[in-house]
């Protein structure tokens, strides 16, 4: 049988042993005071989810777009076409769009500098999208928010904390469109109900009918949503 390579990182936060999957590899997030012994069997533990994401991830690799000149990438479910252009002494680089075609203009050539060009921009962009969704969004539900900040998660897609502050990762703009209200309308959901109790669920319900196949698609296809 083969053996999971994997690291271990200790956190002042972590209440129990957890382990993460994502395209770096495997990580046991263990709480200060516990023994490194309890690792080996929790790994053992959890092969077969493990060994299942770890596939997920290199299918998704395949499926990455090709950052080059006459790529695609999607935008909410529409394909964008790139047009890339290299001007060397560039300092930043530089997204504009015109239809369904994004003219990226880098300092350099390679994937690198066009995967951080279209990240800034996808950033933007996440603020824009959320934004108009998520007001939409309290003004049906009769709550409100008190910020949103838009970030790169390794694990979440969204968060809404106590204090109704709301976070949500640029990523989701690489998903269909109804994925992204989706998920606005969880978070939305948690300013009245912050568990995940019975009683959320039935208010979800009541917002996002099909929030099941959601989810759904979040746990199939999550792991393709990267440049």
């Amino acid at each position: 049988m083969e053996e999971i390579e994997y690291t271990v990182r200790r956190s002042s936060r972590a209440r129990h042993a957890r382990i993460v999957v994502d395209a770096g590899g495997v990580e046991v997030v263990l709480p200060q005071r516990m023994a490194l012994r309890h690792v080996p069997p929790l790994v053992e533990e959890k092969r077969r989810w493990i060994e299942r994401m770890l596939r997920r991830f290199r299918e998704a690799e395949r499926a990455l777009p090709v950052l080059a000149d006459g790529g695609v990438v999607p935008y909410l479910g529409r394909p964008m076409l790139l047009r890339i252009r290299v001007e060397p002494g560039r300092v930043r680089p530089f997204v504009s769009r015109r239809g369904d075609v994004l003219h990226v203009k880098v300092g350099e050539h390679g994937p690198d500098a066009v995967r951080e060009a279209l990240e800034r921009w996808y950033r933007r962009r996440a603020r824009v999208e959320v934004a108009a969704r998520l007001d939409a969004a309290v003004r049906r539900a009769g709550t409100r928010y008190t910020k949103l900040t838009i970030r790169s998660q390794r694990t979440r897609w969204a968060s809404c904390s106590s204090s109704g502050a709301m976070s949500f990762n640029w990523r989701l703009l690489l998903a269909p469109e109804e994925i992204l209200d989706y998920v606005v309308e969880h978070e939305v959901a948690h300013l009245e109900v912050m568990d995940h109790s019975q009683r959320f669920w039935k208010l979800l319900a009541s917002r996002s009918p099909g929030y099941r196949e959601h989810e759904q698609w979040l746990r199939v296809n999550g792991t393709a949503l990267r440049l």
